[in-house]
């Protein structure tokens, strides 16, 4: 198993979105707002996973960074599916405080990279 929480959690988190995506899809027959969260979703676990390999302090901080970018996105495509009622309020506020625990995972990370960078 993976000891590293917020790579761990952003994938268990991209496997939601995949599943909602499913749904929206499959059972609603949305297909706009759903293709956006997907994107949107999955790529926070993505920048994540390549900050893991970077060369630098700079570029896991800029990989991390684009991952919290990623992470502002899916609020929005989530608030918007929630409002116009192609998600229900259980769904969304489910996957919505996992979207605010990565939320603020990632900018600890991104806090405390800085803090490196400037002392270096």
């Amino acid at each position: 198993m993976c000891d590293n929480i917020v790579l761990m959690k952003s994938h268990k988190f991209a496997l939601r979105i995949v599943r909602a995506y499913k749904f929206l899809t499959e059972e609603k027959k949305e297909y706009i707002l759903s293709k956006q969260l997907l994107i949107s979703g999955i790529h926070i676990g993505a920048h994540i996973k390549v900050a893991q390999e970077a060369e630098s302090k700079a570029g896991f901080t800029h990989e991390m960074q684009i991952a919290l970018q990623h992470v502002s996105r899916t609020e929005y495509w989530l608030q918007l599916l929630n409002e116009s009622d192609l998600m229900d309020t259980k769904s969304f506020d489910s996957i919505d405080a996992d979207r605010e625990e990565l939320r603020r995972l990632i900018v600890s990370i991104v806090k405390s990279s800085k803090g490196i960078i400037k002392e270096n």
